[in-house]
């Protein structure tokens, strides 16, 4: 028997990463062999690409990385952007203005497009801590100023799934929302999802869904669930996540990821007949 899978989803956050933002011994050994026995590994995450290039260069990896929700298509052996979906500024502020109609002001932070693309943060806005590139800006209308992949939104006391819940039915058709973390409620362009970027990339690879595992822990991987042929969520994952998904392994923090690869690689080496 050969490996069952052509192509390896995976997350970042909460899935690949454990909570310190490293990768395990034990988990790069694994999608090693699973690269070994033929199977190509892609990563693709909510984060765009300059909050993930670091990671990606701690990993040697070179291959395709599909970023921001699915917006970004990155090349990381050769550093480039090769596909880059942007929101309509428009449509964003319109979607804001309903949105805070409903539950009142919220603070707001936006990723610009392109390879060096800033996060600009909002006044009163939570970010996440660590070694990502935030600028932080008191006048709001600088977030517009530039083409941007997505906005991030926070309310005072609507926790992520009320916020999103409610974001949701207050835009309608004119874009998409999505909870992708704690603390990480985001407007994208309506109709992209990891889904659509994993599809792209996968084309480039002449790889089908049908050939495709992918693992994740949030919401926003409900449609990469969907489109794969098997997904598999962390024992840490969101409940709806859990929900949909084919299988659910061990959490991050305990090699979720290797668990299933290397059952899957000792069932396709099999006893010799």
């Amino acid at each position: 028997m050969t490996f069952p899978y052509k192509l390896v989803a995976t997350d970042l956050d909460g899935t690949l990463l454990r909570e310190d933002h490293t990768v395990s011994g034990r988990t790069r050994e694994a999608l090693a062999a699973v690269t070994a026995a033929g199977a190509a590994h892609i990563i693709v995450t909510g984060r765009a690409v300059p909050w993930t290039r670091h990671i990606l260069d701690d990993l040697g990896y070179e291959g395709l990385t599909v970023c921001g929700q699915g917006a970004q298509v990155y090349h990381a052996g050769e550093r480039k952007l090769l596909t880059s979906l942007t929101l309509d500024r428009q449509l964003a502020g319109l979607a804001l203005s309903k949105i805070e109609a409903e539950v009142g002001p919220l603070a707001m932070a936006a990723s610009r497009d392109g390879l060096d693309g800033e996060v600009l943060v909002g006044p009163g806005y939570r970010v996440q801590e660590g070694p990502l590139p935030a600028l932080f800006v008191q006048d709001p209308a600088e977030m517009w100023a530039a083409p941007l992949n997505k906005v991030y939104i926070q309310h005072p006391d609507l926790d992520d799934d009320a916020l999103a819940k409610a974001a949701r039915a207050a835009v309608g058709n004119l874009v998409d929302v999505v909870m992708a973390g704690p603390g990480v409620v985001e407007i994208l362009p309506l109709g992209l999802s990891k889904a659509t970027g994993l599809s792209l990339a996968a084309r480039r690879l002449g790889v089908k869904a049908a050939d495709t595992i992918a693992f994740g822990d949030m919401p926003n991987d409900i449609p990469m669930f969907a489109w794969s042929r098997h997904g598999v969520a962390m024992a840490n994952a969101h409940e709806d996540l859990k929900a949909v998904a084919n299988e659910v392994t061990a959490s991050n923090e305990d090699d979720g990821i290797a668990v299933v690869l290397e059952q899957l690689l000792q069932r396709s080496s099999g006893p010799a007949a």
